[in-house]
Order: C-alpha cells, then sequence, then structure tokens
C-alpha cells in the first residue's frame, strides 16, 4: 500500500514540476497536497513544507523531500475533506432564498462584507 500511495504522490508532484527536475516551487505545495485530496489551511500547508526542509525562503521542493512527509500524511488520514453534509448545511445558509443556487453576486457579498 505504501508503494500505491507514493505512486499517487509522485504522480501528483509532477503535474507541478515543470522543469521535469523533480523540484517544485514552494508555492504550489498546497495545490499538490490538495490534489491529492487532503485539505489543510494555509497555517498546516507551512507545518507541512517546514517539515520538507526547504533550503531557502521562496525556494523549490524536491520530490525527495515531499515525499515521505506527504506518505505520512496520507497514512494517518490527516487533512481529508470536511463532510458533505457540513458543506451542504453551510450552502443552504448562504442560499438566503431558497432556490437552490447562489448567485456570484451573493457569494462575493458573504466572502467580502460578512
Amino acid at each position: 500500500i505504501v508503494a500505491e500511495i507514493e505512486k499517487k504522490i509522485t504522480e501528483a508532484f509532477e503535474v507541478f514540476d515543470r522543469e521535469s527536475n523533480k523540484t517544485v516551487d514552494v508555492r504550489e505545495i498546497g495545490c499538490i497536497v490538495r490534489s491529492l485530496g487532503c485539505f489543510p489551511n494555509e497555517e498546516e500547508v507551512q507545518e507541512l513544507v517546514a517539515q520538507m526542509e526547504v533550503e531557502e525562503p521562496g525556494g523549490f521542493v524536491h520530490l525527495e523531500q515531499f515525499l515521505p512527509v506527504m506518505t505520512k500524511v496520507l497514512l494517518e488520514r490527516r487533512f481529508w475533506p470536511i463532510p458533505e453534509d457540513v458543506i451542504l448545511h453551510a450552502f443552504e445558509a448562504l442560499d438566503e432564498n431558497k432556490c437552490g443556487y447562489i448567485t456570484k453576486e451573493d457569494l462575493v457579498k458573504h466572502l467580502t462584507e460578512e
């Protein structure tokens, strides 16, 4: 099972490895982690990056630094998505007119004003 997890992680990493040199920009780490079905907040992403021993701030992360950290995250089942019923409840709270959708304007209002 570990080999399967490592393969999945490597494939996700390679999508963001634009130079094909087994490195990604440190700013891509959150996207890669989320593409693996894990949803940490930004503080948790920074904690993961700290575990990867990035040589310089704003630098690059090597696959060999990323792989063990993410393998552990997936094996421990950390940062899994919010359950659907919780998301549905949040959506229903925003759908004030109970019409089954939220307009772009309402969403912008909720995200910027409330």
